[in-house]
């Protein structure tokens, strides 16, 4: 091969050169693997699926009123109904994240039967039917229980069917989605990070507010958000233990549930608040997938 040759398959293979920045362009743009193929018996379930979540969403969508719905939606009672969800939902993670973010690290950085223990537990109301959440909390709470009492004697605030209640209520059933997921992410990330800063001499609260936290930053924020959407959609906890008092407990779901049944004015404004919820519930689950890096890719 002659000087001029080697040169300019020197020049190909240097980084930064139009061959390297070819074969580059080629990798950027090739799909991703996502190992084998599925089965081809798997595409009939995998239709049926889809079409079980899609098809109710359509039906639902084709019997709104289009003339009045924006109407509907914009009605004292759904704006209501809106704020008071929108405002104890915000609560509700607030307080779910002052609580859950050190029940997940105790978790994570727990010895495994301690840990698999407790995700057990932060699992429960997750398989609780919702109105047994609501007893729960109501015998827990209540001007009866001890609790109750203790809280009626100190500050004079009896909490069942108050805007507090709905508080709790939106806690006890989002409080799971924001622990399972941030203690995910604290296992899989950090913990090699974690040892290297301890024997350098950093103290546990460095570590934590330094490399853990950050580290576990995606799943702190997928939590967070799939804690709000659970929060502003919990409907049977909050009916048995805060009731259904327009304007100081009747969240979106309540209004929902009182328009649909006769005791509002109608079913058309049910569909139109069934809409601005789920509008409101698909935002929240795009906003889950658009603030990861290359997500919308």
């Amino acid at each position: 091969m002659s000087e001029t040759n080697r040169g300019t398959v020197r020049a190909a293979h240097k980084p930064g050169s139009n061959g390297a920045r070819s074969r580059a362009s080629r990798t950027s743009h090739r799909p991703a693997d996502t190992g084998a193929n599925a089965p081809a018996l798997a595409l009939a379930p995998a239709v049926l699926g889809i079409a079980l979540l899609i098809l109710p969403l359509i039906a639902l969508i084709s019997r709104a009123s289009w003339s009045t719905l924006w109407q509907d939606i914009t009605s004292e009672t759904a704006r209501q109904a809106l704020a008071l969800s929108l405002g104890t939902g915000l609560t509700a993670t607030a307080l779910c994240v002052l609580l859950g973010v050190p029940l997940a690290l105790v978790i994570a950085r727990s010895g495994p039967r301690t840990s698999q223990l407790l995700r057990a537990l932060v699992a429960v109301p997750l398989v609780l039917p919702p109105m047994v959440g609501g007893v729960a909390l109501l015998f827990l709470f209540g001007r009866t229980s001890p609790i109750g009492q203790i809280i009626d004697q100190l500050w004079g605030v009896t909490l069942p069917f108050s805007t507090a209640a709905v508080v709790i209520a939106q806690a006890f059933v989002a409080l799971p989605f924001l622990v399972l997921s941030v203690e995910g992410s604290l296992r899989t990330t950090g913990a090699a990070y974690e040892r290297t800063a301890a024997t350098l001499g950093a103290g546990r609260w460095m570590v934590l507010t330094r490399i853990t936290l950050p580290l576990a930053a995606p799943g702190l924020i997928a939590g967070v958000i799939l804690c709000f959407a659970r929060a502003i959609g919990e409907f049977g906890a909050t009916a048995l233990f805060a009731g259904n008092a327009p304007g100081v407990t009747q969240t979106m779901p309540l209004a929902i549930y009182t328009a649909f049944n006769g005791a509002g004015s109608g079913r058309e404004p049910a569909v139109a608040l069934s809409l601005l919820l789920l509008v409101t519930a698909v935002l929240v689950l795009v906003s889950v997938r658009a603030w990861r890096p290359g997500a919308l890719k």
